[in-house]
């Protein structure tokens, strides 16, 4: 059904290692850019309001070759397909893996367990359309007669994390007298604060949650319900103000709310890719449904480049062969995200858990180890604020990392010269990372300096980088950017031979801390547990007198 090829056992994995070492291992991205004064033309793409300039990396055309080829022997054509299909490709779930049909506007049909399942996508977007039309209108009234303001998110990972950076990049198109927050810690200060100062007949939660069993998310609805409750004193007027989005229609049943305010999810959308349906209903009550829909048609835009563009010119192809190519050729311990727009200051946060939670595995698809490398770490800030704070470390620091600079060309807030100094240090951090600066150099600038402190004003440089241009941030750009970059998660799963839509080892966490939770209350201890977390309990409820 699925490809499971060890990469390193295909003959494109050992041309890669032997022209790393025979050819690319003593190069450096001055003398590239020297000896070819169309580098740029050659390795750059662009797809609608989006540019991809990967010139900045260490690698010829004959390193994209072998890259290409590495894809070919690992079948991604074939992988691919069998994503779009609605192939149960999520093996160790059994699932499909198909939110790629969440923003298809198309007419095509796809089965997935027997059932057609594009006409339920339309009937949850239609659903979704009348219900956030239904509040931006005025019509939805609170139990009081009052209009919805407040639009309060319960969630956490995929239920939280994609909402948030969604409308926090479209702040822009926010509409008018709405305003969104966003719960998922289960601290009770998140929720505490997030209450403070909200009326609650102006205010509308959107609880999401799969099951309706997440620890986190229910602890927190359950105590916003109680708020509600403490203040309106009706059970009844609940269907006014909460909405869920959810599988599990017999819970979001007993928490009180109405079926027309519950929004379908299925168990073939990845909770970390499910921002494209119902999970993005406080996405489109804040920009509006037709700045959603724009968003799912950039995507859209994507999904149709990414399945039937050629390798060569395929956005998602390169970004994620130029990764394999660091991580498992130059050893790079992990990749930046670096969006020069501060509307985009959750895009990296976001893609921590798109790349982490995906490939951050250990077993093939075969049940064996792996031998490589599979996923890093994935981090970042907006600039400039990273010039500040760890831009120090790229530029010399001693671990090998690659870096990623997002900028949109067109600014929304056009403010005296600042965007124009925003965009001369996006383009001078990566040609400073690509040229560096010589100990020549340097003591040609002050021939008074001392070799000794010349060392430490020396840049190697040949730091590769990749620079993505937006027209500017809108819905549409930003469906396409989001979705170019989880289509490079799903290519280097692929090829790394891995099952990148499980997350056992979050399930773990979740269990053992359903575990140890009756233990507050209880004066016995699970005996399993380590000699450490028996002690760090027992100061616990020392002081906390539980």
């Amino acid at each position: 059904m699925f490809p499971k090829i060890d990469p390193t056992k295909t003959l494109a994995w050992a041309k890669l290692q032997s022209h790393l070492k025979s050819e690319m291992q003593s190069v450096h991205m001055r003398d590239l850019f020297a000896s070819d004064i169309n580098r740029f033309d050659t390795f750059n793409l662009q797809l609608d309001g989006i540019l991809l300039d990967y010139s900045k990396n260490i690698i010829t055309s004959e390193t994209k070759k072998l890259l290409l080829e590495l894809a070919e022997e690992c079948q991604l054509k074939e992988a691919i397909q069998a994503q779009f299909s609605g192939k149960h490709i999520n093996e160790t779930e059994d699932r499909a893996v198909y939110h790629v049909g969440l923003r298809d506007f198309s007419s095509k049909t796809c089965f997935i367990n027997e059932k057609e399942v594009h006409a339920e996508i339309e009937t949850v977007r239609l659903k979704m359309k009348r219900f956030c039309d239904s509040v931006h209108s005025g019509a939805w009234k609170g139990y009081s007669g009052k209009t919805i303001k407040n639009i309060v998110n319960i969630g956490i990972g995929g239920s939280d994390l994609g909402p948030l950076m969604v409308t926090e990049a479209l702040k822009p198109f926010w509409k008018q007298d709405i305003q969104t927050y966003f719960v998922s810690n289960v601290d009770g200060t998140h929720i505490s604060e997030t209450l403070k100062n909200l009326n609650p007949e102006e205010t509308l939660f959107v609880i999401a949650s799969k099951t309706f069993t997440t620890q986190e998310t229910m602890t927190n609805a359950t105590t916003a319900r109680s708020w509600f409750l403490n203040h309106v004193n009706d059970e009844q007027a609940i269907q006014f103000h909460f909405a869920a989005v959810s599988t599990n229609s017999k819970l979001v049943e007993d928490f009180g709310i109405a079926s027309e305010n519950t929004f379908t999810m299925w168990d073939w959308v990845c909770g970390r890719f499910s921002m494209w349906g119902a999970t993005g209903l406080s996405i489109a009550l804040t920009v509006g449904y037709e700045n959603f829909e724009s968003f799912l048609k950039g995507a859209e835009s994507a999904d149709r480049h990414f399945e039937n563009e050629a390798f060569e010119n395929n956005i998602p192809v390169i970004l994620a062969m130029l990764s394999i190519w660091y991580i498992n050729f130059w050893d790079a311990k992990s990749e930046v995200i670096l969006c020069y727009d501060q509307y985009l200051h959750k895009f990296a946060t976001y893609f921590q858990q798109g790349f982490m939670e995906s490939n951050g595995k250990s077993i093939d698809r075969n049940g064996n180890h792996v031998s490589y490398s599979t996923g890093v770490p994935i981090w970042g800030e907006s600039g400039t604020n990273g010039q500040h704070s760890f831009h120090q470390l790229i530029h010399q620091g001693t671990s090998f990392l690659t870096c990623d600079f997002i900028a949109p060309i067109k600014t929304q807030n056009p403010i005296n010269d600042h965007h124009t100094k925003l965009l001369a240090n996006f383009l001078s951090q990566t040609e400073a990372l690509l040229v560096g600066k010589t100990q020549y150099e340097v003591l040609a600038e002050d021939s008074s300096i001392s070799n000794y402190l010349s060392n430490f004003k020396t840049f190697e440089g040949n730091k590769p980088t990749n620079s993505i241009l937006l027209d500017e941030v809108n819905p549409f750009n930003l469906g396409t950017l989001v979705a170019l970059y989880e289509h490079k998660i799903f290519v280097q799963g692929v090829i790394w031979n891995i099952f990148g839509f499980d997350q056992w080892g979050v399930e773990l966490g979740k269990v053992l801390s359903n575990t140890i939770l009756p233990a507050f209350t209880s004066n016995e201890i699970n005996s399993s547990l380590s000699g450490s977390t028996h002690g760090l309990l027992k100061r616990i409820k020392k002081n906390n007198e539980y």
